[in-house]
């Protein structure tokens, strides 16, 4: 469960970009939204392909 203290004399629209920060390096905001509708697994094959090449070419970019 991700949580923030929230700091003395903090604003409170910090406070929930904090919060949102941490969620999405969680991943929970992903999570929600791949299990918002039923994906195929054959549509979900291809996504993970075309990321895999997204990634492999951003890689390759960065010369890694």
């Amino acid at each position: 469960m991700n949580g923030i203290i929230v700091r003395e004399g903090e604003p409170f629209e910090k406070a929930i970009k904090r919060f949102s920060k941490t969620c999405e390096r969680a991943g929970i905001l992903s999570d929600v939204k791949k299990y918002r509708h039923y994906e195929k697994p054959s549509a979900e094959r291809k996504r993970k392909v075309n990321a895999a090449k997204r990634k492999r070419i951003r890689e390759e970019r960065r010369g890694w």
